[in-house]
């Protein structure tokens, strides 16, 4: 039994961030999902094969913030990256997506095209009702501090995300290490932190 990840996402608001910025959030997407099994279609629409379940949030992040950031101000963010994570069976080798078949691929798209006409950025979903709940749980935390973060702070979380520390953020965005602390904050690190590691002990129940 090989339970893996899905993600099924699309860029929220493409048509507003302008066709050059556009370019640039899909090259920083091809290049956060390179070590993994992705395909755009539809122009401004993604899905993700990751092996490794534990991985599938980290990922949903970095393309959340990913998009979050590509219009720096300090407004909250309009752009955003919409994911549902599916997670469950799939028993089949998968050389191409477009007709990948199995469990996660189901869950993920079925959840996705709910999400279509609300708020909701992001969904996780297994076969396992009780696992379904509680990782709920944490995707609704993520929404909520994610509706309220800046461009600017959505970049930093972004290279927290990737496993850059404060001092290389600092150093890479050529800000004071007061700044990078105080986007670090107020873009609330760590209590995602602790819902990434949340995630983690939950999908390895699962697996």
């Amino acid at each position: 039994m090989a339970i893996r990840a899905v993600l099924t996402g699309d860029i929220v608001n493409s048509t507003k961030i302008g066709k050059a910025n556009e370019r640039k959030l899909l090259k920083n997407l091809q290049q956060v999902l390179a070590a993994h099994l992705f395909e755009f279609y539809r122009g401004d629409s993604l899905q993700v094969y990751i092996k490794e379940p534990t991985q599938a949030l980290q990922m949903a992040l970095l393309c959340r913030t990913a998009g979050m950031s590509i219009t720096q101000d300090e407004i909250v963010a309009s752009s955003d990256v919409r994911v549902s994570i599916g997670i469950g069976q799939v028993n089949t080798s998968v050389k191409a997506l477009g007709n990948a078949k199995g469990e996660a691929f189901v869950l993920s798209g079925r959840a996705f095209d709910e999400t279509l006409h609300t708020d909701t950025r992001l969904v996780i979903s297994t076969a396992n009702p009780l696992a379904t709940a509680g990782l709920q749980v944490i995707a609704d935390y993520i929404n909520a501090i994610f509706k309220v973060m800046t461009s600017k702070q959505a970049a930093v979380i972004f290279e927290l995300l990737k496993g850059e520390t404060q001092q290389q953020v600092a150093v890479k965005m050529k800000k004071s290490k007061s700044t990078i602390n105080q986007r670090v904050s107020a873009g609330r690190w760590p209590e995602i932190e602790k819902l990434l590691k949340q995630y983690e002990n939950i999908i390895n129940q699962l697996t």
